[in-house]
């Protein structure tokens, strides 16, 4: 692998080289799984600057040899954007960072993801080598290796940890770009895993509408109370602002039977 770049030898740059084999994926699964990995990094790294994940994109590991085109890889310790062209390969001699993680997504054309892939992808020295395989039925879907003393070992457990990256991979069932299936997606330490973008936009959007629904409740059970009592002080007022969504609902039954502020008082500091 040709990590040592020497000006003098005017190696070809990116924008000297194509950037893919031009070979079309097999299936949609090749171009979705890495895309939602993506998507969810997107998320939770937002605020990073130094990673990069490539989706069907050429690896160049010499000048004189074509690119190898995983499903996906990531890459940390590199920038994530270069310049407004963005990548268009990934360029060993350039970018001095072998990806940290591969992803080959078996389809019904096998392409030696167990074999000859993971053969180069070890000699290549890349640390983790995941490979799903959404066909098999009594082995493993999802295997992950590691790379110790040159040679892939295969992780146990599901979500498995990365500690490299500090993150797990797992799959299960959900929902992404309306498909409901088996996808794989990222977790954090505690085997929670963290939310696809479509996921996160639904529930802030309930989030919202909750907190408009508990804001109406508490107008018009203000508007009642001081319509029956009076005028409500700025600390009774927060007192019932405080309560959740289902106290509101008690208070709205119960204060038919307050009297004065002081029984309304009372029942507030029951809660």
């Amino acid at each position: 692998m040709l990590l040592n770049y020497n000006p003098k030898h005017c190696l070809p740059s990116a924008e000297d080289l194509p950037d893919s084999d031009d070979t079309p994926v097999d299936n949609q699964l090749q171009d979705l799984i890495p895309h939602l990995l993506l998507d969810i990094l997107a998320l939770i790294w937002s605020e990073r600057e130094d990673w990069y994940f490539g989706v069907d994109m050429g690896i160049y590991y010499d000048p004189y040899e074509p690119a190898i085109v995983p499903d996906g890889f990531l890459s940390v310790g590199v920038p994530r954007i270069i310049d407004e062209d963005l990548r268009l390969s990934y360029v060993l001699w350039e970018e001095q960072k072998v990806p940290l993680l591969v992803l080959e997504v078996v389809s019904h054309k096998r392409r030696k993801e167990y074999t000859k892939k993971k053969d180069f992808y070890a000699e290549m020295g890349v640390l983790y080598y995941v490979i799903y395989n959404p066909l098999r039925k009594r082995k493993p879907r999802l295997e992950v290796y590691q790379l110790n003393n040159g040679k892939y070992e295969l992780l146990q457990g599901e979500p498995i940890w990365l500690s490299e990256l500090n993150l797990g991979i797992g799959k299960e069932t959900g929902i992404y770009q309306g498909i409901e299936r088996e996808w794989l997606y990222w977790y954090d330490e505690n085997g929670e895993r963290y939310s696809t973008p479509e996921e996160r936009i639904k529930s802030e959007g309930e989030q919202r509408e909750k907190k408009g629904e508990i804001e109406g409740k508490q107008s018009l059970i203000l508007r009642q109370l001081n319509l029956k009592l009076g005028n409500l002080s700025l600390a009774t007022k927060q007192k019932i602002k405080e309560l959740p969504s289902s106290q509101l609902d008690d208070l709205s039954l119960a204060l038919f039977d307050f009297t004065d502020l002081n029984s309304l008082n009372q029942w507030l500091d029951k809660k």
